[in-house]
């Protein structure tokens, strides 16, 4: 009898943990968390990703491709319940960063993760150091947990192959020419890459906000910090961006020399042009006032010589008439 209970007592204990206390769960402040019914993750039904903005950047071949379910995402909080035939799949949506020449599969590749090769447009091998930011998207939870067998691979081959392809057809912009500064081109796209760190990682960006749609990973930052040529050609490109660099400083120099002169020049054509108008205002005046005095009659305009004249008469000590012939 004893022994009855005993089976009966240790049943029931075994039956309130396992579809009781096992069945409580939480969920943490930076998790969110999925429900899977006999395998299968509870919807949202008729919604799919392509209604998240997250599906905008698709082109439209691939919206097909990239259509998934929209789950019931559970908040943080709790206690929970879940019953034995249901399972609950968690996931932390705490921003992580990674060595951008990290490979999840291989981590031996890329020089044991330390950087990453890239080739320029004129074919010269460079070697990338940088670090990305990323987190798990809580608007594509499903291509996270079940459309994927492993997102993380599939985001960082996604990044290097763009990433690649920009290094590879990477052109700085053109000075304008309008504005009078003169373009000096390198001709070493490594300098440009250089020079544009900034702008390489905003494109990277852009060209990379399909993640979430893709793979259910969000890219927040890609931050390229160093682009080193090999060792063997580092000392060459030294040499011949200092050879630029005083091509580039003598080019300056007989521009600024030129600006100065042409600014001398407008300057001197300015004020000759003043002398010149205060030279024949004084004329234009007198002209106006003899028209003025030959509309009152010519008693006037003669008694206006004659006056003048008596003016330079006194201002000279001899003069020369010409007698009557």
């Amino acid at each position: 009898m004893g022994f009855v209970i005993g089976c009966f007592v240790g049943f029931v204990i075994w039956f309130l943990y396992q579809y009781l206390w096992a069945g409580i769960y939480t969920v943490g402040q930076n998790e969110r968390a999925i429900k899977t019914v006999f395998g299968r993750a509870q919807r949202i039904e008729g919604k799919t990703t392509l209604h998240s903005p997250i599906s905008l950047g698709l082109v439209e071949e691939e919206r097909e491709r990239y259509s998934y379910p929209q789950l019931v995402v559970i908040p943080p909080g709790g206690p929970y319940f879940k019953f034995p035939w249901e399972e609950i799949h968690k996931v932390s949506l705490a921003t992580q960063t990674l060595n951008m020449a990290y490979d999840p599969e291989d981590p031996s590749a890329n020089h044991n993760g330390r950087f990453l090769e890239a080739v320029t447009k004129d074919q010269l091998n460079t070697e990338l150091t940088g670090q990305i930011r990323y987190r798990v998207s809580d608007q594509n939870l499903y291509a996270y947990l079940f459309g994927i067998k492993n997102p993380l691979v599939h985001v960082m081959g996604y990044f290097v192959s763009v990433l690649r392809e920009r290094i590879a057809n990477f052109e700085s912009k053109k000075t304008d020419g309008d504005s009078g500064s003169i373009a000096i081109t390198s001709g070493v796209s490594i300098n440009d890459l250089r020079k544009n760190l900034h702008e390489i990682n905003e494109h990277m960006m852009r060209e990379c906000a399909q993640s979430a749609a893709r793979y259910g990973i969000t890219l927040e930052a890609s931050v390229i910090t160093v682009i080193d040529p090999p060792d063997e050609v580092e000392s060459a490109l030294a040499a011949i961006n200092t050879a630029h660099n005083e091509v580039s400083s003598e080019i300056s120099l007989a521009q600024a020399g030129a600006d100065q002169k042409i600014v001398q020049s407008r300057r001197a054509t300015e004020i000759e042009t003043l002398r010149a108008k205060s030279e024949v205002e004084p004329l234009k005046s007198t002209a106006q006032q003899l028209i003025e005095l030959k509309k009152n009659g010519s008693d006037v305009l003669k008694s206006y010589v004659r006056n003048v004249k008596l003016a330079l008469y006194s201002k000279v000590k001899q003069v020369i008439m010409e007698g009557e012939k």
